[in-house]
């Protein structure tokens, strides 16, 4: 929040002109595997919007990208967790056939050639494989830590735990589940149907995994040993954020910058997919400009822009001054406007002479501070029929 007050967290705008979702997507689409259902529930048009646009690929039969809401196929109610999403539409596991099935999450920023995880999985005969990365146990509570022996075989696995268990022969780092499984089929649809009858918050990390542990052979896949083609040698091995907080959510879009960022995506052995854009290129008139991406359609007068993300048809007027923020399509920045260490959701309009930021003095009412030092300009809101205001969609 206030990035998701309108939309889910996949389809929050990333890096001037992706939406968080395209990541997935398209390590799946560049490791060819192309059958795709995307399970959606809350403030979900914005992400169908982005996805009808961005995402019309194959023949629809074995190659696609489907949307698939709660059907309440097997239930009355909207999905109860990640296993129920799955559960309540093992059907389209049975139209498809599949000898395995993935089940990745779809709101974090990484690159990654599924194959590699495939092809280990199969090497090891695994009934479930999960993709897993060391983490500062500083920082892990927030994740799935996994517990292994020598042979890579997960022995226990605990989410979210308040003291997470250090990797063995390393006490400053844990392993931690990056929420991407593979299951051999009849395992999965065996295990989500004995869910539904256990009970519970119906979720893989919670209940499905350390179910499946006592009787199945699971591996924890090492997600730095992936080697993604083109990969520049300037960038961090293994990159993989999860940015459920704003803070980590401005770090990762900085990431981007720079001539040696350590997630380029100036890769065009590992394309990023997204919307593509028709309008003209961008426009910048007498500005200095250092380490920023300017979207399309951008006219940015006499401005300086230092550490930034600009978006798409975004205009800035004459002496502006933006560091180190990132600024959403379609928002308008008046005349010497100074803005540091902000995040400006799309469609706003900046007044002329407003600071936001690092600076002195209060930000605008509708700005929220964050505990970083961030500034976040939400959606501008809308009348809706009964006169109260709502947030703007997508």
């Amino acid at each position: 929040m206030p990035l998701t007050q309108s939309r889910s967290k996949p389809a929050v705008p990333f890096g001037g002109a992706y939406r968080i979702i395209d990541f997935v997507l398209s390590n799946f689409y560049n490791s060819g595997i192309m059958g795709m259902h995307v399970m959606v529930q809350y403030r979900a048009q914005s992400l169908i919007e982005h996805l009808r646009k961005a995402w019309r690929i194959g023949d629809g039969e074995r190659q696609f990208v489907t949307v698939v809401p709660p059907q309440m196929n097997s239930g009355a109610g909207w999905y109860e967790g990640t296993a129920d999403a799955v559960f309540q539409n093992m059907n389209l596991i049975y139209d498809f056939g599949p000898d395995i099935v993935a089940v990745f999450g779809a709101d974090h920023i990484y690159r990654m050639d599924i194959r590699q995880m495939l092809r280990f999985h199969v090497d090891c005969e695994a009934d479930v494989s999960v993709a897993t990365l060391p983490v500062p146990v500083s920082s892990a509570q927030g994740f799935g830590i996994v517990e292994t022996d020598g042979s890579s075989r997960v022995v226990s696995f605990e989410e979210k735990p308040a003291v997470p268990k250090p990797m063995p022969g390393d006490p400053s780092r844990a392993l931690a589940s990056m929420g991407n499984y593979l299951f051999r089929t009849d395992v999965l649809t065996q295990a989500l149907e004995e869910d539904v009858k256990a009970g519970g918050s119906h979720d893989f990390g919670r209940d499905i995994l350390p179910r499946l542990l006592r009787m199945n052979r699971v591996m924890a896949y090492n997600f730095q040993d992936n080697e993604v083609p083109g990969t520049a040698y300037h960038e961090e091995p293994g990159y993989w954020r999860d940015v459920g907080t704003l803070q980590a959510y401005w770090q990762a879009n900085m990431d981007l910058l720079g001539d040696t960022p350590p997630c380029d995506l100036r890769n065009p052995e590992w394309p990023i997919r997204t919307d593509p854009s028709s309008g003209p290129p961008a426009s910048l008139v007498n500005c200095y400009v250092d380490r920023a991406f300017i979207g399309e359609g951008s006219q940015l007068i006499e401005a300086d822009i230092r550490r930034c993300i600009i978006g798409r048809n975004v205009r800035v007027e004459a002496g502006v001054q933006i560091e180190d923020s990132v600024i959403f399509d379609h928002t308008h920045i008046g005349s010497g406007a100074r803005l540091q260490r902000v995040v400006v959701d799309r469609q706003n309009t900046i007044l002329a002479g407003v600071e936001l930021g690092a600076q002195e003095g209060e930000p605008s009412p509708e700005a929220e501070w964050t505990e970083s030092g961030l500034v976040v300009l939400p959606k501008p809101m809308v009348p809706n029929d009964a006169g109260k205001s709502r947030p703007s969609s997508c």
